[in-house]
């Protein structure tokens, strides 16, 4: 934590120079904010007759590198006359910074100047640091690209132009980051999206809300197999909730106070006092489940899932692809379990996402996220909930980070982030400890002793979004899903039209076992087609016959990434393929 600390002070400190740098060469800039962010930084700009080009960034970079080698010193100032500092931001045009200022007037603001060698004062933000001492700790930092950003995120508001960049502490770890954000361009999901015709998102039906092609929901209807089959050999009850309820149900739950902006409202023309809000969230659903039924402490742990599809609203700008939409379906769940329960419950969760997670070949790290300024209930709750997190975390002999301050409104979190094929971290699952709702709902469960107590609760994903999970998985594996989850396992290719009849009963087979298989007549040269499949349509396994193979009973086997791999007869295939299939990738066909 004290290195990422250190990285996140060094890169905001490089954000400044960034700042320095474009206002030395378009002293028309107005600069708005210019935080660190978790794989660089950025600052937002309002530059008045400039679109910034990437022979813009050149130059910028360019001037930041000359700013950077003479050595100039970072020194926090107490601004003493805030509103002689607000006038001073109004009458230089920088009305940004003038309005941060006015809104955070009460919350001892500073500036940060930056410093030649005689002490002169070169460039000043409004900052509340910290930063490093000078600009020779910064050796290596890259301007990546720019975007547009409305002021505050609201589309109300002026369109900005961000600059992208990031730094590191040294020249090797900034060039392993360009060669991943490199090959991450290469794996953008939203680019294989229309490649292996996946999912696409419509004007006409709204930003975020995505449609599944059929590829795609082959992928999704194999993982909801898995999901369902392990959550009832795990124990679990799978259910299903309505997409809707009356606004008293939110209200009961507390959601329409902590998570108003992000709902959507639905009014009902024949009653106008009557108002309906669309599912953000299953868990006052599955509560009302338990509730409707009395229990003893003999039938908790009780373990209820559900691939839940719940919207919640975004601003516009913020959504793209499968990783940020308004619609999206979570594989949810609920444990409700006494207190005694609590840390083997949290065990058998980590080992859910453990062993999911072998399966598609990632590993991942685990934060633990502790209560907020905005928490609702009982702190003694808090205090045990965050221990059984711990606990738990601890007799495994977990390595983790305490994320102080970032748990949800109702209780503490942990949080798991998948690493993928090329090392990016994508935060998914996450167990989160809620000793709020069960009491306000009022659900109970009788004790060994007779007394009436209170469940604890456990929300539990273990890939998060449906939605999200699938854009991860299309970058991780490149758009080539293994065999189990391709959307096409194996194409046909006969050599010569005299072999069609051949491949039409292999066709038929494959079929018949289940085997998603694609065979078209095309009049296109053989070696075309099987380089098409392997490498354009990413199909796992390219069969092959001609008359050799048509009077032994065999097909030639091209498999990709590897090329051919020999001839074998098509059942001695169908069963090596099969067991790929049910073994999710542990055999391979050779």
């Amino acid at each position: 934590m004290e290195n990422i600390d250190k990285l996140h002070t060094l890169r905001h400190s490089c954000s400044h120079i960034l700042a320095q740098a474009v206002q030395k060469l378009y002293p028309q800039a107005k600069l708005a904010i210019g935080p660190a962010i978790d794989n660089g930084f950025y600052y937002d700009f309002d530059i008045e007759g400039v679109t910034l080009s990437d022979d813009n960034l050149k130059e910028i970079e360019k001037t930041m590198k000359k700013l950077i080698s003479q050595n100039l010193t970072f020194e926090k100032h107490v601004i003493a006359d805030i509103e002689a500092q607000i006038k001073e931001f109004k009458d230089q045009g920088e009305i940004y910074k003038a309005e941060l200022l006015e809104e955070h007037k009460n919350d001892n603001p500073t500036l940060y100047l930056t410093k030649d060698k005689e002490g002169n004062v070169l460039f000043n933000d409004l900052c509340s640091g910290p930063h490093i001492e000078s600009t020779k700790e910064i050796k290596a930092f890259k301007l990546l690209s720019v975007a547009g950003a409305y002021w505050r995120g609201n589309e109300k508001n002026k369109m900005l132009q961000r600059i992208y960049a990031t730094a590191f502490f040294t020249k090797e770890e900034l060039d392993n980051y360009i060669t991943q954000i490199e090959e991450a361009k290469k794996r953008d999901h939203r680019k294989l999206a229309s490649q292996l015709d996946l999912f696409s998102v419509r004007e006409e039906i709204g930003a975020g809300l995505v449609l599944w092609h059929p590829n795609l929901y082959t992928v999704r209807e194999e993982i909801e197999n898995y999901w369902r089959k392990e959550h009832r050999k795990r124990g679990y009850v799978i259910v299903q909730t309505p997409q809707l309820a009356k606004t008293k149900l939110w209200e009961l739950s507390g959601h329409i106070d902590h998570y108003r902006e992000n709902m959507f409202f639905i009014q009902k023309e024949q009653d106008q006092d009557e108002q309906y809000i669309v599912k953000p969230m299953n868990c006052p659903f599955h509560i009302l489940i338990y509730q409707s039924q009395r229990h003893s402490y003999r039938d908790l742990p009780l373990r209820m899932a559900e691939l839940g599809t719940v919207y919640r609203r975004e601003k516009s700008g913020a959504l793209g692809g499968l990783t940020r939409v308004q619609g999206f379906t979570q594989d949810d769940a609920h444990i409700f379990c006494t207190p005694e329960q609590l840390v083997g419950e949290i065990n058998e969760i980590i080992d859910f996402v453990s062993d999911a997670m072998k399966i598609f070949n990632m590993t991942f790290e685990v934060e633990l996220s502790t209560r907020p300024d905005s928490y609702v209930g009982d702190l003694k709750n808090w205090e045990l909930a965050q221990n059984g997190l711990k606990q738990a975390l601890d007799d495994r002999g977990m390595d983790y980070e305490i994320n102080e301050g970032d748990g949800a409104f109702y209780g503490p979190k942990i949080d798991f982030k998948f690493k993928d094929a090329i090392g990016r971290t994508w935060q998914c699952a996450t167990i989160q400890l809620d000793f709020n709702l069960p009491e306000r709902f009022g659900i109970k469960y009788q004790d060994k002793d007779g007394v009436l107590k209170t469940p604890v609760m456990l929300h539990r994903v273990v890939f998060g979004s449906m939605e999200r999970f699938h854009g991860i998985l299309i970058e991780h594996y490149a758009g080539a899903f293994p065999a189990w989850l391709a959307p096409k396992q194996v194409a046909l290719v006969p050599i010569a039209d005299r072999h069609n009849e051949y491949m039409d009963s292999i066709y038929k087979k494959l079929k018949d076992k289940g085997i998603r298989v694609i065979f078209e007549e095309k009049s296109e040269s053989m070696n075309y087609k099987i380089r098409d499949y392997l490498q354009n349509q990413k199909v796992p396994y390219v069969l092959i016959a001609g008359d050799k193979e048509l009077e032994e009973g065999s097909v030639s086997i091209r498999k990709r990434g590897s090329g051919p791999i020999g001839t074998m007869t098509i059942d001695e295939f169908i069963e090596k393929l099969v067991k790929e299939i049910e073994t999710k990738g542990s055999f391979e066909v050779q």
